[in-house]
């Protein structure tokens, strides 16, 4: 077992909170230094720190009700820095409406820093059928 294995099971735990409409676990895995970007599944783009927080509080709004849980097709890590590929699914309502399944492709790039691993960037797409 790595560090970078408690940081994927922080991300678990923190996707779980994301679904039920709470960013913070989420937010507290990310760097805080301003080359954070994030390209999201709902057309948002931040490119500092703060805009990532407030954009991941944002999208947290818009949830209700069910976990998010990753699902990795590509886990590459190095020294100094490591990158994840794959989906975020789960059954949730978004905007209020009635529960169904969601599904978002994501990257994550992350960094080592001296607290340990953290997300200096995400993209995530929606994809347009469940894969």
């Amino acid at each position: 077992m790595t560090d970078f294995d408690d940081a994927l099971r922080a991300v678990a735990e923190a996707l779980d909170a994301m679904g039920h409409g709470d960013p913070r676990p989420f937010a507290a895995l990310w760097t805080t230094t301003d080359d954070a970007t994030l390209m999201g599944g709902f057309g948002t783009r931040a490119l500092t720190a703060a805009e990532v927080a407030s954009t991941l509080e944002a999208v947290a709004r818009r949830f209700r009700g069910g976990a998010l849980v990753p699902e990795y097709d590509r886990v590459l890590v190095s020294d100094g820095w490591a990158m994840t590929a794959g989906r975020e699914r789960g059954v949730l309502s978004v905007d209020g409406a009635e529960p169904r399944e969601f599904v978002v492709r994501v990257t994550h790039v992350w960094r080592r820093e001296e607290d340990g691993w953290r997300i200096v960037h995400r993209h995530g797409d929606h994809t347009t059928t469940a894969i």
